[in-house]
């Protein structure tokens, strides 16, 4: 096999749930999807995939929205009713955990959104030339 052949080979299958949690390349499940905690990169340094097909938009934040506001919710409830603290507990606490939960589920929903893109090979629609 010549290297044009081993360029053109169709990389292993990744899971976009593996990807996702991972924060990995969608196509080769290797490389790095973030250059910083939520700053995506130009493309794969391992399989040379290039980003620019990506568009996750407000996606991640608005699943970030519902699923934390139901959690932080129910616990504040939970913690309210069992152990009845002061208000200003309830200030420092969710003032603290929600930004912290909120930061670590946008990271792992924007990678999963990345990567269900890529396996769907979702793209913007077009008007049909026929």
């Amino acid at each position: 096999m010549n290297k044009s052949e081993k360029a053109e080979a169709p990389a292993a299958e990744v899971s976009p749930l593996y990807a996702g949690l991972m924060v990995r390349c969608p196509r080769c499940g290797q490389g790095s999807l973030l250059h910083t905690f939520l700053n995506l990169r130009e493309g794969c340094s391992v399989c040379g995939l290039s980003y620019k097909f990506v568009d996750s938009g407000d996606g991640p934040a608005v699943f970030a929205i519902f699923i934390l506001g139901f959690v932080v919710l129910g616990a504040a409830l939970w913690v309210e009713f069992n152990f009845e603290p002061a208000l200003w507990v309830h200030i420092v606490l969710w003032g603290i955990v929600t930004p912290i939960l909120a930061l670590g589920l946008l990271r792992f929903l924007k990678a999963t959104l990345i990567a269900l893109q890529y396996y769907h090979r979702a793209e913007e629609g077009r008007l049909s030339e026929d």
